[in-house]
């Protein structure tokens, strides 16, 4: 799950943040400084939806804003179907 939320990441990031060195991505990765921008952020949740089948922020009972790379690896692996 990690290594396919990370290569899509990294795809968009390369559409949508063009001129940007790409980061550096780990658990640490605060995703604010990233370098993707909300609409960055909207595209990688529809591309992982259509990847992986589901989106958990949808799913999800409460509203949840990772803040870190990690915290949003875990989201998605917490409500995979």
């Amino acid at each position: 799950m990690k290594s396919t939320i990370q290569r899509i990441f990294l795809e968009v990031f390369q559409r949508e943040a063009k001129g940007k060195a790409l980061p550096v991505i780990t658990d640490d990765l605060i995703l604010l400084e990233s370098g993707l921008d909300s609409l960055g952020f909207a595209i990688l949740v529809v591309e992982l939806e259509e990847q992986l089948g589901f989106d958990p922020f949808s799913i999800a009972d409460e509203a949840f804003y990772p803040q870190t790379f990690g915290e949003f690896v875990e989201f998605y692996e917490k409500h995979q179907p």
